[in-house]
């Protein structure tokens, strides 16, 4: 069976309940959840992070699970795109990888 989804980068105001709850509400059964580090953004749609996967813990992974399974849509990917090209090692995905 295909799911329909989208990737949560074009709701980047959204928080992820809201970006849930829309997907819901219109049909989607998945979401692509973007990822980014918080504050590393530098073209558009980068940036955007509806989970800090650097400050998860237990409870807020319960509360993102249940939330999910109350609205019937799964989480398809877990969206993190630098641009492993830049010319600049600060910005390319080795450095990129190195601070996570």
């Amino acid at each position: 069976m295909i799911k329909l989804g989208f990737v949560s980068a074009i709701l980047g105001e959204f928080s992820f309940e809201e970006v849930i709850n829309l997907a819901s509400e219109n049909g989607y059964s998945c979401v692509e959840i973007m990822c980014w580090p918080v504050g590393k953004a530098d073209r558009r749609y980068a940036g955007v992070t509806h989970i800090d996967v650097a400050a998860l813990d237990d409870m807020e992974i319960n509360r993102i699970k249940e939330l999910l399974r109350s609205k019937n849509v799964s989480i398809s990917g877990l969206g993190y795109y630098p641009n492993p090209l830049h010319p600049d090692k600060e910005k390319n995905l080795i450095s990129s990888l190195a601070t996570l």
